[in-house]
Protein backbone atom coordinates (compact mmCIF):
# COMPACT_ATOMS: atom_id res chain seq x y z
CA UNK A 1 0.00 0.00 0.00
CA UNK A 2 1.17 3.47 -0.83
CA UNK A 3 1.68 6.30 2.03
CA UNK A 4 2.34 9.43 1.90
CA UNK A 5 5.71 10.98 2.50
CA UNK A 6 5.61 13.29 5.24
CA UNK A 7 7.55 17.00 3.74
CA UNK A 8 7.01 19.12 6.86
CA UNK A 9 10.03 20.23 8.84
CA UNK A 10 10.93 21.25 12.45
CA UNK A 11 11.60 25.12 12.09
CA UNK A 12 15.18 27.02 12.60
CA UNK A 13 15.34 29.06 15.38
CA UNK A 14 16.82 32.65 13.90
CA UNK A 15 17.34 33.74 17.17
CA UNK A 16 20.13 30.90 18.27
CA UNK A 17 24.09 31.46 17.49
CA UNK A 18 25.25 30.00 13.69
CA UNK A 19 27.83 28.62 15.52
CA UNK A 20 25.36 26.00 17.73
CA UNK A 21 22.68 25.88 14.28
CA UNK A 22 26.53 24.54 12.67
CA UNK A 23 26.66 21.67 14.89
CA UNK A 24 23.39 20.83 15.19
CA UNK A 25 22.31 21.03 11.98
CA UNK A 26 24.34 18.72 9.15
CA UNK A 27 24.58 20.35 6.04
CA UNK A 28 24.60 23.80 7.46
CA UNK A 29 28.25 24.46 7.32
CA UNK A 30 27.90 24.44 3.42
CA UNK A 31 25.21 27.15 3.35
CA UNK A 32 26.94 29.35 5.74
CA UNK A 33 30.40 28.93 4.01
CA UNK A 34 28.64 29.89 0.57
CA UNK A 35 26.85 33.02 1.94
CA UNK A 36 30.14 33.59 3.95
CA UNK A 37 28.85 33.86 7.25
CA UNK A 38 31.43 33.07 9.85
CA UNK A 39 30.25 29.47 11.65
CA UNK A 40 33.57 29.16 13.51
CA UNK A 41 35.53 32.11 15.09
CA UNK A 42 32.10 34.24 15.12
CA UNK A 43 29.64 31.66 15.35
CA UNK A 44 28.42 33.59 18.98
CA UNK A 45 26.52 35.73 16.61
CA UNK A 46 22.69 34.51 15.98
CA UNK A 47 21.82 33.45 13.20
CA UNK A 48 19.66 36.76 12.87
CA UNK A 49 22.07 39.12 13.23
CA UNK A 50 24.88 37.52 11.48
CA UNK A 51 21.63 37.55 8.05
CA UNK A 52 21.60 41.07 8.75
CA UNK A 53 25.14 41.71 9.06
CA UNK A 54 25.26 40.55 5.16
CA UNK A 55 22.24 42.15 4.27
CA UNK A 56 20.53 38.53 3.61
CA UNK A 57 16.94 37.48 3.61
CA UNK A 58 16.19 36.20 6.76
CA UNK A 59 13.27 33.88 5.75
CA UNK A 60 14.98 32.76 3.02
CA UNK A 61 17.63 31.58 4.85
CA UNK A 62 15.93 29.91 7.18
CA UNK A 63 14.16 27.88 4.62
CA UNK A 64 17.09 26.48 3.24
CA UNK A 65 18.16 25.85 6.65
CA UNK A 66 14.96 23.92 7.37
CA UNK A 67 15.14 22.29 3.87
CA UNK A 68 18.51 20.43 5.27
CA UNK A 69 16.12 18.62 7.93
CA UNK A 70 15.26 15.45 6.42
CA UNK A 71 12.00 12.76 7.24
CA UNK A 72 12.35 9.15 7.39
CA UNK A 73 9.58 6.98 5.68
CA UNK A 74 6.47 6.63 7.46
CA UNK A 75 5.65 3.27 9.33
CA UNK A 76 4.64 0.84 6.76
CA UNK A 77 5.96 2.18 3.52
CA UNK A 78 6.60 -0.83 2.11
CA UNK A 79 5.02 -0.77 -1.76
CA UNK A 80 8.56 -0.90 -3.77
CA UNK A 81 7.64 2.13 -6.16
CA UNK A 82 7.04 4.51 -3.26
CA UNK A 83 9.88 3.04 -1.13
CA UNK A 84 12.44 3.36 -3.95
CA UNK A 85 11.32 6.68 -4.78
CA UNK A 86 11.54 7.58 -0.68
CA UNK A 87 15.20 5.90 -0.87
CA UNK A 88 16.37 8.15 -4.11
CA UNK A 89 14.90 11.27 -2.45
CA UNK A 90 15.85 10.98 1.52
CA UNK A 91 19.60 9.14 0.91
CA UNK A 92 20.87 9.02 -2.63
CA UNK A 93 20.03 12.62 -3.17
CA UNK A 94 21.69 13.52 0.78
CA UNK A 95 24.68 11.27 0.42
CA UNK A 96 25.40 13.03 -2.74
CA UNK A 97 25.05 16.61 -0.93
CA UNK A 98 26.86 15.48 2.41
CA UNK A 99 29.93 13.66 1.70
CA UNK A 100 31.72 16.56 -0.56
CA UNK A 101 31.00 19.02 2.81
CA UNK A 102 32.32 16.52 5.43
CA UNK A 103 35.67 15.69 2.91
CA UNK A 104 36.14 19.32 3.05
CA UNK A 105 35.51 20.01 6.98
CA UNK A 106 37.46 16.94 7.50
CA UNK A 107 40.52 18.21 5.55
CA UNK A 108 40.57 21.73 7.30
CA UNK A 109 40.35 19.64 10.44
CA UNK A 110 43.46 17.84 9.60
CA UNK A 111 45.31 20.82 8.38
CA UNK A 112 44.62 23.38 11.10
CA UNK A 113 44.70 20.48 13.96
CA UNK A 114 47.51 18.59 12.58
CA UNK A 115 49.23 19.13 15.99
CA UNK A 116 46.54 17.81 18.41
CA UNK A 117 46.63 14.11 19.17
CA UNK A 118 43.03 13.83 18.92
CA UNK A 119 42.90 14.91 15.49
CA UNK A 120 41.75 11.84 13.01
CA UNK A 121 44.36 11.59 10.66
CA UNK A 122 43.15 9.40 7.30
CA UNK A 123 39.95 10.87 7.61
CA UNK A 124 39.95 12.55 4.44
CA UNK A 125 40.97 10.07 2.65
CA UNK A 126 38.69 7.80 4.12
CA UNK A 127 35.47 9.84 3.02
CA UNK A 128 36.91 10.44 -0.22
CA UNK A 129 37.07 6.46 -0.97
CA UNK A 130 33.65 5.89 0.62
CA UNK A 131 31.99 8.93 -1.34
CA UNK A 132 33.41 7.02 -4.59
CA UNK A 133 32.29 3.51 -3.73
CA UNK A 134 28.81 5.19 -2.70
CA UNK A 135 28.49 7.25 -6.32
CA UNK A 136 29.12 3.91 -7.53
CA UNK A 137 27.06 1.45 -5.54
CA UNK A 138 23.86 3.83 -6.38
CA UNK A 139 24.83 4.89 -9.87
CA UNK A 140 24.15 0.82 -10.00
CA UNK A 141 21.04 0.42 -8.17
CA UNK A 142 19.81 3.99 -10.57
CA UNK A 143 20.34 2.96 -13.94
CA UNK A 144 20.00 -1.15 -13.74
CA UNK A 145 18.22 -2.42 -10.23
CA UNK A 146 15.51 0.05 -9.28
CA UNK A 147 14.27 0.42 -12.74
CA UNK A 148 13.92 -3.72 -12.69
CA UNK A 149 12.50 -3.61 -9.86
CA UNK A 150 9.68 -0.87 -10.29
CA UNK A 151 8.64 -3.12 -13.42
CA UNK A 152 7.89 -6.30 -11.20
CA UNK A 153 11.39 -8.19 -11.36
CA UNK A 154 12.47 -10.82 -13.41
CA UNK A 155 14.06 -14.21 -12.86
CA UNK A 156 17.71 -13.14 -12.73
CA UNK A 157 17.20 -9.72 -10.38
CA UNK A 158 18.39 -11.95 -7.35
CA UNK A 159 21.56 -11.54 -9.20
CA UNK A 160 22.22 -7.67 -8.89
CA UNK A 161 20.38 -7.64 -5.80
CA UNK A 162 23.32 -10.22 -4.38
CA UNK A 163 25.85 -7.89 -5.51
CA UNK A 164 24.22 -4.74 -3.37
CA UNK A 165 24.08 -6.94 -0.92
CA UNK A 166 27.81 -7.82 -1.08
CA UNK A 167 28.93 -3.75 -1.60
CA UNK A 168 26.58 -2.84 1.69
CA UNK A 169 28.72 -5.18 3.43
CA UNK A 170 31.54 -3.14 2.14
CA UNK A 171 30.05 0.25 3.09
CA UNK A 172 29.54 -1.12 6.46
CA UNK A 173 33.16 -1.76 6.60
CA UNK A 174 33.83 1.55 5.53
CA UNK A 175 31.82 3.47 7.89
CA UNK A 176 33.12 1.41 10.87
CA UNK A 177 36.59 3.01 9.84
CA UNK A 178 35.45 6.42 10.00
CA UNK A 179 33.78 5.68 13.26
CA UNK A 180 36.75 4.13 14.60
CA UNK A 181 39.16 6.79 13.51
CA UNK A 182 36.76 9.68 15.26
CA UNK A 183 36.06 8.12 18.05
CA UNK A 184 32.34 7.35 17.11
CA UNK A 185 31.92 10.83 16.32
CA UNK A 186 32.85 11.95 19.93
CA UNK A 187 34.52 15.42 19.36
CA UNK A 188 37.34 16.50 22.06
CA UNK A 189 37.25 18.78 24.67
CA UNK A 190 38.05 21.93 23.65
CA UNK A 191 36.88 21.27 19.75
CA UNK A 192 36.20 24.26 17.28
CA UNK A 193 32.81 24.37 15.53
CA UNK A 194 34.45 22.96 12.59
CA UNK A 195 36.05 19.98 14.17
CA UNK A 196 32.34 19.56 16.10
CA UNK A 197 30.03 20.27 13.18
CA UNK A 198 32.13 17.66 10.76
CA UNK A 199 31.71 15.19 13.64
CA UNK A 200 27.80 15.72 13.97
CA UNK A 201 27.83 15.25 10.65
CA UNK A 202 29.37 12.00 10.49
CA UNK A 203 27.08 10.39 12.99
CA UNK A 204 24.19 12.13 10.37
CA UNK A 205 26.30 10.00 7.81
CA UNK A 206 26.51 6.49 10.22
CA UNK A 207 22.68 6.92 11.36
CA UNK A 208 21.80 7.66 7.49
CA UNK A 209 23.35 5.08 6.21
CA UNK A 210 22.15 2.34 8.06
CA UNK A 211 18.99 2.96 8.11
CA UNK A 212 19.92 3.49 3.64
CA UNK A 213 21.02 -0.18 4.16
CA UNK A 214 18.33 -0.87 6.40
CA UNK A 215 15.51 -0.47 3.94
CA UNK A 216 17.36 -2.51 0.79
CA UNK A 217 18.30 -5.29 2.66
CA UNK A 218 14.97 -6.10 5.05
CA UNK A 219 12.03 -4.21 3.11
CA UNK A 220 12.97 -3.77 -0.56
CA UNK A 221 15.18 -6.37 -1.88
CA UNK A 222 13.23 -9.45 0.22
CA UNK A 223 10.38 -8.57 -1.58
CA UNK A 224 11.71 -10.11 -4.49
CA UNK A 225 13.72 -12.97 -3.32
CA UNK A 226 13.23 -16.12 -2.61
CA UNK A 227 11.79 -16.86 1.56
CA UNK A 228 14.69 -18.37 2.49
CA UNK A 229 16.85 -15.41 1.57
CA UNK A 230 14.57 -12.64 2.86
CA UNK A 231 15.92 -10.21 5.36
CA UNK A 232 19.14 -9.55 7.00
CA UNK A 233 22.13 -7.57 5.74
CA UNK A 234 24.21 -10.00 4.65
CA UNK A 235 26.98 -12.81 5.70
CA UNK A 236 29.31 -10.17 6.96
CA UNK A 237 26.68 -7.83 8.39
CA UNK A 238 26.58 -4.22 8.19
CA UNK A 239 27.85 -2.49 11.07
CA UNK A 240 24.24 -2.14 12.04
CA UNK A 241 24.64 -3.43 15.60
Amino acid sequence: MNARLETTTPAVNPDQAIGQIAVALPGATAVFRRLKLDFCCGGQVSLRQSAADKGLDLAALVGELAGLQHVDAPEGLTDPVALIDHILARYHEVHRQQLPELIRMARRVEAVHRGNPDVPVGLADALEAMEQELLSHMLKEEQVLFPMLKQGGNAFVTQPIGMMRTEHVDHGDALAQVMALTQDATPPVGACNTWRALYAGLAQLNDDLINHIHLENNVLFPQFEPAQRAGGCGSGGCGCA
